[in-house]
C-alpha cells in the first residue's frame, strides 16, 4: 500500500489543486520510512529545533510527516488524515515553531499559533511535545483547558506565551473576557477535527475561527473526514492539500497489533483480565469499558488482587485524571483502566496490551481503542473479552473492519489457550504474586491542587463552568461540567437515571421558594382582610394541628 498526498479541491474555484502538490511515499502511514528515511534537518528545519527534538532521541521523519513538513513550512494550507499514533503533532508542530518569532528575536507574549483540540488529555500532550521541541528557541507553549481554575492560566497568558494549545470552551471563555488575544495568530491548527465533530464542538470552533486572522495559515488532521470536516475546511481554508495515509487511517486496523477476541462470562472477567494481566514481558496495559461506574469497580479489583492499576473516567475530577495519567506514565502503576471519552488523545509509550474489558459499541471505537499499542512501527497485543449479549454488536464490528473472528471462542480464565495465546505462566491465578508488586501504586503520585472548578459550593470565575464552557454548557469533553451523575463531565455514560433533588418540609411537600421553614412559626392564623389563606402545618399523618379535621392544608 502507499500513502498518497491527494490534492483537496479549492474553496473558491472548485478546481483541483496544482498537480505537482502530489507526492507519494511507499510505506504505511504509520511506519517509518526504512532506515533511508529523511532526517528532520534535510527538510531546512531551524537548527535550534532539529537539536531539541535529537536530545530526545527522534531524527528521522515518519511517514506522515514526510509528506507534510514541505507543505508546511512553505506555508501552505493542508489537511493530513492518518491514523493516531503516527506523529501527526511534528507533522504541524515542526512547522509552526518554525514559523514563530520567539522574545529573543521580536517576539511580544501575544499568541502567534493556535493549537485547538478536543480533550484535556490530548491537551496536556500536544503543549508538552511542543513545549519540548521548541525549548531550545525559548519558544512558550501554555495549555488551556477545563477543570482547572482560571486564574493560573489567565496569569500565564499575561506572562507572554508564543503557543496556545487549549480545548474550545475554555479558549472561548477566555477569548471572550478578553485574557486571550487572537489578533497575532498566524498559525491555526484543528487537532483530531473529526472527535471534536463526534463531542459537538463545531459551533464552537466556527466562533474560534471568526476571531483569528484571515490571513493564516491553517492546519486541519483528522482521522476521519466526515461531511461537516471537510465543509468546513473548504470554508476556513485556501487552496488545502489534503495528505491521506491510504490503507492505514482509522477505518482500519494496524498489522502490527495482534488480536485475540473471547467470548467471555461477565463474572469470570476480572479472573481472565487477571491472568492477562500476568502475561510474560508485557508493559503497560490499558483496559476499556463502557461505563464509569464500570471503570472505577475493575481499577478497585485489580488493586485489590495486587495490581499497580489506576482509573479514568468524567466522574473524577482533572486533578486524579492527571494524578493516574502521570503514575501511569512514570511507571508508578502499569494498568490504567479508561472509559473512550477520557482516553482519547492519551498517547503513553510502552503500552504493550490493550483489553476491551467490555465490547466497543463500533469499530471506529474498536480501531481507537486498540490503537493505543502498536503505535509508531512497534507491536502490540489487543484482548477483547466479548460477553453474551453483545455477540450480536461485535459480529457488526468484525464485518465492518473485515476481520475474521465473527465466531469467538467460549472462553474461561481456565481455558488453556489463555495461556498459550499470551504467554501467561501455567501457574497463574487471580492474584498478583507478592513477589511481582514491585510497582509504588497510585499513592505514590501527588495530587495536585489545581483549584479545580464546577464543583457544588464552590464558586468559579465569572460564574463559568468546569470546563470554561458557558454555564450548564459543554465542557471540552463534550459532556456539561459539575453535573450530577448519569452523564459525565466528559460526556460519558452512566448508570442509572438522576434527577436534581427539591427542598422538601419534613412531611415531604416541597418548600416553595422564598418561603420561611417549618420551623418558623407552628402554625398561622388567618388575619382580617387577608387576600389568601396562610398554610397550616400538618401533622405528619395529616390531620391539621388541633383541629383533628380532614381538611388538608391549602
Amino acid at each position: 500500500m502507499a500513502t498518497e498526498a491527494v490534492a483537496l479541491e479549492h474553496a473558491e474555484t472548485g478546481a483541483p489543486a496544482p498537480e505537482e502538490l502530489e507526492s507519494q511515499v511507499e510505506e504505511l502511514g504509520g511506519a517509518p520510512v526504512a532506515g533511508d528515511s529523511p532526517l528532520f534537518s534535510d527538510f531546512d528545519v531551524h537548527p535550534d529545533i532539529v537539536a531539541a527534538l535529537t536530545e530526545v532521541g527522534i531524527t528521522r521523519t515518519f511517514a506522515i510527516q514526510e509528506l507534510t513538513l514541505p507543505l508546511a513550512l512553505a506555508g501552505n494550507d493542508l489537511i493530513g488524515q492518518a491514523r493516531t499514533g503516527t506523529g501527526k503533532t511534528l507533522g504541524f508542530g515542526v512547522p509552526m515553531l518554525q514559523r514563530i518569532s520567539p522574545p529573543a528575536e521580536g517576539g511580544d507574549g501575544v499568541p502567534q499559533a493556535l493549537v485547538v483540540v478536543p480533550t484535556r488529555e490530548l491537551c496536556v500532550q500536544v503543549a508538552r511535545d511542543l513545549g519540548a521541541a521548541g525549548a531550545k528557541r525559548g519558544i512558550r507553549v501554555q495549555a488551556i483547558y477545563g477543570g482547572r481554575a482560571f486564574e493560573p492560566q489567565v496569569e500565564s497568558l499575561q506572562k507572554g506565551v508564543e503557543i496556545v494549545v487549549g480545548t474550545p470552551g475554555r479558549l472561548l471563555d477566555l477569548a471572550q473576557r478578553g485574557d486571550l488575544i487572537l489578533g497575532k495568530v498566524k498559525v491555526l491548527v484543528l487537532d483530531e477535527a473529526d472527535e471534536m465533530l463526534d463531542l459537538g464542538f463545531l459551533p464552537d470552533i466556527e466562533r474560534i475561527l471568526a476571531m483569528v486572522p484571515d490571513k493564516r495559515q491553517t492546519m486541519l488532521f483528522s482521522a476521519t473526514m466526515p461531511g461537516p470536516i471537510v465543509t468546513l475546511s473548504r470554508s476556513f481554508m485556501t487552496q488545502p492539500t489534503h495528505i491521506r495515509a491510504h490503507g492505514n487511517d482509522e477505518g482500519s486496523t494496524v498489522p502490527q497489533t495482534t488480536q485475540f477476541i473471547y467470548r467471555a462470562h461477565n463474572l469470570d472477567k476480572p479472573e481472565l483480565l487477571s491472568r492477562v494481566l500476568q502475561s510474560r514481558d508485557r508493559g503497560l496495559v490499558m483496559v476499556f469499558c463502557r461505563t464509569k461506574r464500570t471503570a472505577q469497580k475493575v481499577a478497585d479489583e485489580l488493586v485489590d488482587r495486587g495490581f499497580a492499576a489506576a482509573a479514568v473516567h468524567g466522574d473524577l475530577g482533572q486533578g486524579a485524571r492527571e494524578q493516574a495519567l502521570r503514575a501511569f506514565r512514570s511507571g508508578k502503576v502499569d494498568v490504567l483502566v479508561a472509559t473512550d471519552v477520557a482516553a482519547r488523545g492519551i498517547d503513553v509509550t510502552g503500552v504493550s496490551h490493550v483489553v476491551n474489558y467490555q465490547c466497543p459499541e463500533d469499530e471506529k471505537t474498536y480501531v481507537h481503542r486498540i490503537g493505543r499499542t502498536g503505535r509508531a512501527g512497534s507491536t502490540g497485543v489487543a484482548v477483547t473479552l466479548v460477553d453474551w449479549d453483545d455477540i450480536p454488536r461485535w459480529q457488526l464490528i468484525n464485518k465492518a473492519l473485515d476481520l475474521d473472528f465473527a465466531d469467538p471462542p467460549e472462553t474461561y480464565s481456565t481455558s488453556p489457550w489463555v495461556y498459550t495465546d499470551l504467554d501467561v505462566p501455567e501457574g497463574a491465578k487471580g492474584r498478583l504474586p507478592r513477589s511481582q508488586r514491585t510497582r509504588e501504586g497510585l499513592d505514590a503520585e501527588t495530587l495536585e491542587d489545581l483549584g479545580e472548578t464546577g464543583k457544588r459550593n464552590r464558586p468559579t470565575s465569572g460564574g463559568r463552568g468546569d470546563s470554561g464552557g458557558r454555564a450548564g454548557q459543554r465542557g471540552p469533553s463534550g459532556g456539561r461540567q459539575g453535573e450530577r451523575p448519569g452523564r459525565s463531565a466528559d460526556g460519558e455514560q452512566g448508570e442509572g437515571k438522576s434527577r436534581p433533588r427539591r427542598r422538601t418540609r419534613r412531611t415531604g411537600a416541597p418548600a416553595a421558594e422564598g418561603e420561611s421553614s417549618p420551623a418558623a412559626s407552628p402554625e398561622s392564623t388567618p388575619t382580617e382582610g387577608a387576600a389568601s389563606k396562610p398554610r397550616r402545618r400538618r401533622r405528619r399523618g395529616g390531620a391539621n394541628r388541633g383541629g383533628g379535621g380532614s381538611e388538608s392544608a391549602a
